[in-house]
C-alpha cells in the first residue's frame, strides 16, 4: 500500500472482490433492477415479527449467499466489517451473531458500504486476512420508525425526500484472483453545509460527495474521463444536481460520468419514490447487482464508487443540530 495525496491509498497488490450478494425487499424487486438481485423478499418482514428482525435477516441472508458464492466455508472468513442505520447497529449484531466470525461494527450512515469495503480492502492488502466480508443493510420501515414517523402515521413526504432501500449487500474480498479488484480508496471527511432539513438528504450529502470526489481526482492526478462511471450512493435527483454544480465550481465536470444508485434502483414516477433511494443497502445492492457484473464482464473498466451518508441521529435532529455528511470513495477496476 502507498499513500496518495492527503486522503487516499493506492494498493500495490490490489485485493479482489471474490463474490457478492444482494437481498432486497418487494418494492426494490419491482424496480428497474429487480431481475438482477440474488433474492427478493415476498414481503418486507422476511418471515419475522418486527422490522428490525427483518433487517437482521436481510444481512444474514446476504452474508451467507456471498460466502457460498465464494466457494468457501464461513470459518475461512477472517473478519467482518458490517453496519446499518439502527441504534447500536442492532441489525448487524443480531443478524451476523450466528456466523461466529470476528466483527467490526461500523457506522457511516448511508456511506457505510464504502467504509466497509475500504477497511476490508486495507485489511486484505496489508496481509491481515486472506478473506474478509463487508456487509451493510437498511430497511425502509425500521429507518422510518427510528428517524422520522411510524408508518401508521401516514405522513406526507416532500418531493425532496428519498425512499430508504430495504436491502443488504455483502462482498467477500480476498487475494484469490477474480474479475474485479479494489485498487484504491479515498476516505472522506465530515462536511457540514448547515442543512437542517432531514427530509432532504441529497442536499445534506452532496457537499461531502463533492469533497471526496474532488480529493480523489487530485490525489490520484486523474480527470473525470479516467473513470467510466463516478457512482454516488444516495443523492437522488436533488443531490445529483447539487453535486454536479459544486464540482463544476471546482473545475471538474462529471455530468457525463455520474450515476447515482438512488436514481437507478427505483422508477420514481411509477413507484412514488420522489427524489430516489437511500440507505446503507442502496449503494451496496446496486453495486452488487448492477455495476459489479459490468466490471466483471469488462463493459466497465474503472469506476469510482462513492456511497454518501447523512450523519444525524434522532437526538441531534431534535436538538436542532444540522445534518453533516460524509462520503467514502472506492476505486474498482476490471481485472
Amino acid at each position: 500500500m502507498s499513500q496518495k495525496g492527503t486522503q487516499s491509498i493506492q494498493f500495490e497488490e490490489a485485493p479482489y472482490i471474490i463474490s457478492s450478494a444482494s437481498v432486497v425487499g418487494k418494492k426494490e424487486g419491482e424496480g428497474p433492477l429487480g431481475g438482477l438481485f440474488d433474492m427478493v423478499g415476498k414481503d418486507d418482514l422476511f418471515g419475522e415479527d418486527t422490522w428490525e428482525e427483518a433487517e437482521s435477516t436481510l444481512q444474514k441472508e446476504a452474508a451467507t449467499l456471498a460466502v457460498g458464492k465464494a466457494g468457501i466455508a464461513k470459518e475461512e472468513i477472517r473478519y467482518i466489517f458490517g453496519g446499518d442505520l439502527l441504534g447500536q447497529s442492532i441489525a448487524t449484531t443480531f443478524g451476523l451473531m450466528e456466523l461466529n466470525i470476528p466483527l467490526f461494527g461500523l457506522y457511516g450512515a448511508c456511506s457505510t458500504a464504502g467504509e466497509s469495503l475500504s477497511l476490508a480492502a486495507m485489511t486484505v492488502a496489508a496481509g491481515f486476512g486472506d478473506q474478509v466480508l463487508a456487509v451493510t443493510s437498511s430497511h425502509f420501515a425500521s429507518a422510518e420508525k427510528q428517524f422520522r414517523f411510524p408508518l401508521e402515521y401516514a405522513n406526507q413526504r416532500p418531493l425532496s425526500a428519498t425512499w430508504t432501500v430495504t436491502g443488504s449487500g455483502a462482498f467477500v474480498l480476498g487475494k484469490k484472483r477474480s474479475k474485479a479488484r479494489i485498487t484504491g480508496v479515498t476516505t472522506g471527511k465530515v462536511v457540514d453545509f448547515g442543512i437542517k432539513d432531514s427530509m432532504n438528504m441529497g442536499a445534506a450529502m452532496a457537499p461531502a460527495a463533492c469533497a471526496t470526489i474532488y480529493q480523489n481526482l487530485i490525489d490520484f492526478d486523474r480527470s473525470p474521463d479516467d473513470y467510466d462511471k463516478i457512482i454516488t450512493g444516495d443523492l437522488g435527483y436533488v443531490g445529483q444536481e447539487i453535486l454536479i454544480k459544486l464540482l463544476r465550481e471546482k473545475g471538474f465536470d462529471i455530468s457525463k460520468q455520474h450515476m447515482d444508485c438512488g436514481i437507478e434502483i427505483y422508477d420514481s414516477k411509477t413507484q412514488d419514490t420522489h427524489s430516489g433511494g437511500s440507505g446503507c443497502g442502496c449503494s451496496a445492492v446496486t453495486l452488487s447487482a448492477s455495476f459489479l457484473p459490468q466490471l466483471e464482464k469488462g463493459t466497465l473498466h474503472r469506476i469510482l464508487f462513492v456511497p454518501t451518508g447523512a450523519l444525524l441521529s434522532t437526538v441531534s435532529f431534535h436538538e436542532g443540530q444540522s445534518v453533516p455528511g460524509i462520503a467514502h470513495g472506492v476505486v474498482i477496476e476490471h481485472a
